[in-house]
């Protein structure tokens, strides 16, 4: 079996950092970075066939969700049914969040303490108790390839002494998320770097991080309601204070400007549900920026989505044909603009690391910035 191993392939130097074009091995296969990791929360992947992601989108790994996989069909199912992988058909690396943003979300409807977070389910209001050790174990089950640390997302706007507190809590959360996890070959654990916008509470936290040894390296905390300004001012310095040798992943971004500015500043790993909420809400992705379908001047429009797109949808369907399909509410076009969508992600992932091979990033990053602005 593979040892878990990050490969730095390539280093360019852009205007917001250092660029890297990487190789994950793990157990489940080979993950070339910097990737984009479609969200598949429940086990599945909206509105589309896992061997149409890996045969027609060419995405490597994907996401899934512990607090959702918990809640329902239940982690003990998932492991008696042989593991995420066999139960959804997914046979490449499977990274899990911990639950830790969703129990977040959940402000009303949880109670923390140093032991964890106590919480009603949104299912059926039943009561929960979810602490880094068992979030670990749910993610054991679940036969995930990459296990996230628990930690506490930390709210925005906060105070210096706010996210002072909430930081070293995910951090005495990553010690014992660490002890409870199995070392397997091939597997691997993430610890999640908290401290909102201040930097010094990003350099402690990367320390005590660093002390842990784990096998790679989260960017957490943002993408919770800060500027786009405050946003890619954060990354840069984030991903500079994390180790060369291990992946980098910002959680939970982003848009298409917001990958290329942190894959320029030095982030490997993505994920977001962008591509697939906004393909369910008739937005599409483009070359020409985001087309909304069921605008009424795409009624009569027999053209490509995105003229520059090979993705099945681009060249089988018309904007037409996707706009009638997004008035009646058809099943068939939340599934063609997922496809396209995904597509156009994966995609771009490809074109960034092209260009870092080649060297070409920081003019082919602010080219394609021009069109996503």
């Amino acid at each position: 079996m593979t040892a878990f191993q990050f490969e730095l392939l390539k280093t360019t130097k852009t205007s917001r950092g250092t660029a890297r074009r990487g190789r994950v091995h793990t157990a489940h296969g080979v993950i070339e970075t910097p990737i984009f990791m479609p969200v598949g929360t429940v086990g599945s992947v909206k509105a589309i066939r896992p061997d149409l992601l890996k045969s027609e989108m060419k995405a490597q790994i994907i996401l899934g969700n512990t607090f959702h996989l918990y809640l329902r069909p239940g982690h003990k199912q998932v492991e008696q049914l042989g593991g995420l992988h066999r139960f959804m058909n997914w046979p490449g690396p499977i990274l899990t969040d911990s639950g830790g943003f969703q129990v977040f979300s959940l402000a009303k409807l949880r109670k923390m303490s140093e032991d964890g977070v106590t919480f009603k389910s949104p299912i059926d209001g039943s009561s929960h108790h979810l602490t880094p050790e068992f979030s670990t174990q749910i993610q054991h089950s679940l036969d995930s390839t990459i296990t996230m640390a628990f930690d506490e997302c930390t709210p925005f706007p906060c105070t210096h002494a706010q996210a002072a507190e909430s930081m070293r809590l995910s951090m005495r959360w990553a010690k014992r998320s660490r002890d409870a996890f199995v070392q397997r070959e091939g597997y691997g654990q993430f610890g999640i770097q908290q401290g909102s916008l201040f930097e010094d509470l990003r350099r402690e936290s990367t320390e005590k991080l660093l002390e842990l040894d784990f096998e790679g390296y989260a960017i957490g905390g943002l993408a919770v309601g800060e500027s786009s300004e405050e946003l890619h001012h954060a990354v840069p310095m984030a991903a500079e204070m994390l180790p060369e040798h291990k992946p980098r992943y910002l959680m939970g971004v982003g848009y298409p400007s917001d990958i290329i500015k942190a894959v320029m500043a030095g982030v490997d790993m993505f994920d977001c549900v962008l591509p697939t909420r906004n393909a369910r809400n008739g937005m599409a992705f483009t070359c020409e920026g985001v087309i909304k379908v069921g605008h009424s001047a795409h009624k009569l429009a027999d053209i490509p989505l995105d003229p520059k797109c090979d993705c099945h949808t681009c060249k089988n369907y018309s904007r037409a044909y996707l706009h009638h399909l997004h008035k009646e509410d058809e099943i068939l076009g939340h599934m063609l603009l997922t496809q396209h969508n995904l597509h156009f992600y994966l995609q771009l992932a490809q074109t960034l690391r092209d260009a870092i091979e080649a060297g070409t990033l920081e003019q082919v990053g602010n080219a394609l910035l021009e069109h996503y602005r």
